[in-house]
This record gives C-alpha cells, structure tokens and sequence, in this order.
C-alpha cells in the first residue's frame, strides 16, 4: 500500500506548484494517496456505482465518456501525465455514477480516497485551498470547452484541440478524439485529411 518515491515526488511536485508545504504537511498529504496501475481498457468508474476516488495520472493516458440509448459514446474528458479524472458528480456528491472512465493505455495513477480528501480539507487550509485550486481550474476549462463547441466551427475546435493538447491528440483513438470535439470519426478523418493537403 501507499506510493514510491518517485510518485510521492511527482504529487508533491504538481500539489506545490499551488500552495507551500512543510514536511510534515507534504507527507501528511501524500500518505493519503494509494499507487495503483490501471491496465489498458480497464474501468476504473461505471455507472450505476458510486466513484469513491479521483485519479492523478503518473504516466498513461484514461478517457471519461457517457453512451446514449442508441449505443453512441460522447467522450467528456482525457487525462495525462499531471491531469486528474474521476466521475465528479459521483466523488463530490458520493452518488452513483454516471461515466464511464477507462484506461487507453497502461496507466500509473495515485487515487485519493473521498473520506481522505474530506478529512485533509478539514485539517489545514492549505489543503482545502490546493483543492479548490484544482477545482477552480478544472471549472474554468470545463466553460472554456463549452463555449468552444458554441461558438467555434469543428476545423477550429479540431486545430485548438491539437494546438493546445499536442500531448494527447497522437494518444487517444480517433473516434475518441471525434466524439470529445462534437464531431464524427468521417468529419474528423476529413478534417485532418484537408489539414495534410494544405502543407504538401
């Protein structure tokens, strides 16, 4: 149980670019979280049962998505190195989910338990204040998105998406990407296909 040096410098690392900690305060923190190593197509959230932890990703790449009734996938989130995903309805509220979230690749994440998480915010303020960082941060990007798919066309959506998250786009399967940018795998493969033509 409990995390490797190497993971309990990677959390310390990401947790202190947003507040200070002494160390008794870093290993407080940092004991509360568990390594775990998450297989490729494994789920680590379904419907139907309540997520009772978030995942800060070490290396590997996880997906978020919901499925219609008719069968379709819409992809809600990617997570990478540095990112963390979980089904925040189900964490924040401890109510059954609603996503699925499943690894892409082998994945090395840290999870942190929601009683944990309650308890540390609890404790210190500097840990309810890291927290609503993330949570902040996490908000923002999330209207950010929405207005995006409001107001941009989906060549614009497609050229911002890779522009910013280069790290992701050679990572994610095509009908993941598609779904994620409001599009269908066709109108992505057609997109990317003009995007080839215009440099040669």
């Amino acid at each position: 149980m409990g995390i490797s040096e190497n993971s309990r410098k990677e959390i310390l690392t990401f947790i202190q670019k947003f507040v200070t900690l002494n160390e008794d305060e870093a290993n407080r923190i940092s004991s509360c979280f568990e390594e775990v190593i998450i297989k490729k197509r494994q789920m680590v959230v379904q419907p139907g049962f309540t997520a009772k932890a978030r995942n800060y990703i070490i290396d590997g790449a996880l997906r978020s998505y919901v499925v219609n009734k008719l069968g379709q996938e819409h992809t809600i989130a990617f997570a990478v190195k540095d990112w963390w995903i979980t089904d925040y309805n189900s964490y924040i509220y401890q109510k059954p989910a609603t996503l699925f979230v499943v690894a892409l690749e082998d994945t090395l994440a840290l999870q942190l338990n929601y009683k944990k998480e309650e308890a540390l915010k609890k404790e210190n303020h500097k840990f309810e204040t890291f927290f609503r960082i993330v949570a902040e941060r996490g908000l923002a990007s999330q209207q950010r998105r929405i207005i995006e798919s409001l107001t941009h066309s989906a060549e614009e959506r497609y050229e911002n998406f890779i522009n910013n998250y280069p790290q992701i786009v050679a990572r994610v399967p095509q009908y993941a990407l598609a779904s994620f940018l409001g599009m269908s795998t066709e109108f992505l493969s057609k997109i990317r296909n003009n995007k080839v033509k215009k440099k040669s």
